[in-house]
């Protein structure tokens, strides 16, 4: 998929509400050669998904090893929209807090007085540092049940216009 075709993707209003959430599912092969798929709280930066995990995460190694990613970010409401995302992850291990990890976002809802607990319990947790899980999109496609279905659906939508014309 080239770049423009991802940027018009992901530039999409759909796409941008889907971005600003909180969660996506990271899907990854573990060690062992099976598949994982785990929510994971994310940051969308304008051009990268950033995932942050700590430093002993049972996923680190597996990316190391095999980096190729999917990310789904999906709401809970019917017709769904579904955001899919391939890429490769780029691990940067920091020192502190990834400002990423600490940074609001807009649907995961918190009181300022169980903010300040839950940064008080993380700086405690992660005094050593984190990973910063980058994924660059290298393909994209949004499913929104109105204007795009999945290529599955899209085939037989296609397959019965054929018939009906003939």
């Amino acid at each position: 998929m080239e770049t423009n075709e991802i940027t018009e993707v992901l530039n999409r209003p759909i796409s941008q509400e889907l971005l600003a959430r909180d969660v996506t599912r990271l899907a990854y092969v573990a060690k062992d050669g099976t598949p994982r798929n785990v929510p994971i709280a994310f940051v969308w930066n304008g051009s990268e998904i950033v995932m942050c995990t700590t430093k002993n995460a049972p996923k680190l190694p597996a990316l190391r090893e095999n980096p190729a990613v999917a990310l789904t970010i999906d709401t809970e409401v019917h017709p769904p929209k579904i955001l899919l995302i391939r890429g490769r992850a780029e691990l940067d291990f920091v020192d502190g807090i990834p400002d990423e990890y600490l940074q609001p976002t807009s649907t995961y809802e918190m009181t300022p007085e169980q903010r300040v607990e839950w940064e008080a319990e993380v700086r405690s947790l992660y005094h050593d540092g984190m990973v910063r899980i980058v994924v660059t999109p290298t393909w994209a496609k949004l499913i929104d049940f109105e204007t795009t279905l999945p290529s599955a659906v899209e085939e037989l939508v296609r397959q019965r216009e054929e018939r009906q014309r003939a």
